[in-house]
């Protein structure tokens, strides 16, 4: 399959992915559907670390070759997946508290928040095109909060709001550290991702025993889009790695290409779930969508 069309599938499933948290969280607290669908992807990796291990030349793909790490290296991946299991947490109860279809565009606008971080850690400078990005996600971000206000979102005092800003920054964050890890490190990124992963859900076992404790696993309604939400997004960054290891593969394109999953969730928001304003909305995300576009 060509790199673009490994691309569009990845975008597809990301916007899934989103979709299957608002789905799975609708009658489940956040701690047992987020230890569900990371526990799902380790079961999926934890074969692959011990094929890697064993026989490594007989693995199906590279990407599968999550290799041999020493113990500085896990305890830097150590540090990630307590990063991006803060950064999950907190977009995990901003979807269940908000709308698909705001959630999602805040989400989406993870990019302005790295290249921000980018400025103030590494002093980078940002081009002219992409201070106009800057300012086309930030004009949408206050149209948004102007659509919020018709179904009783005030932003600047919305708890949910407050935790989708905090995901995405720690996502940021989290970015920014994969560089770190990648590049400076020299982990290969399926080692970064199965990894973290399983580590992950070592660091949610003891929240899962606090739950259990204080809710019981009575309270908890099992459904099929709990494992596939860890099980989407693992497809879709295997997607993704491999569309960028083609020879022919243009990174300028990937990137905004993955961008554009935040239309699938706003869609899927506006189509199933009913959610009110979608023409409102659809601007904010056109342009939320375009700003992201001028940053990569």
């Amino acid at each position: 399959m060509s790199w673009l069309l490994l691309s569009i599938a990845s975008a597809v499933l990301l916007g899934l992915y989103d979709y299957f948290k608002k789905l799975a969280l609708k009658k489940n607290d956040v701690v047992p559907v987020l230890a569900g669908s990371v526990f799902a992807s380790s079961l999926v990796w934890l074969p692959f670390a011990i094929w890697s291990a064993v026989s490594p030349d007989s693995l199906p793909h590279e990407f599968f070759d999550v290799g041999r790490l020493t113990a500085r290296e896990h305890l830097l991946l150590w540090a990630k997946a307590a990063l991006v299991g803060a950064s999950w947490v907190c977009g995990y109860c901003g979807i269940k508290r908000l709308p698909l279809s705001i959630a999602a565009p805040i989400r989406a606008t993870g990019p302005l928040w790295t290249i921000a971080l980018a400025v103030l850690v590494f002093a980078e400078s940002p081009t002219a095109r992409q201070w106009l990005g800057i300012s086309i996600i930030l004009t949408s971000f206050f149209a948004f909060s102007l659509v919020g206000r018709r179904e009783g979102i005030r932003f600047h005092r919305d708890k949910g709001v407050f935790l989708m800003i905090g995901a995405t920054v720690l996502g940021a964050v989290s970015a920014l550290y994969d560089k770190f890890l990648i590049q400076s490190a020299g982990i290969p990124p399926s080692a970064v991702q199965a990894w973290f992963t399983m580590d992950m859900a070592v660091l949610l076992l003891p929240a899962v025993w606090w739950w259990m404790r204080k809710s019981g696993h009575r309270s908890f309604c099992w459904h099929w889009s709990v494992p596939v939400i860890g099980l989407s997004l693992l497809a879709a960054d295997i997607l993704y790695f491999i569309a960028i290891s083609q020879p022919d593969a243009l990174i300028s394109l990937i990137s905004p290409v993955r961008r554009t999953s935040v239309v699938v969730s706003f869609l899927l928001g506006i189509i199933i779930f009913r959610e009110r304003q979608g023409w409102s909305k659809a601007v904010c995300v056109v342009g939320i969508v375009t700003g992201v576009l001028l940053l990569s």
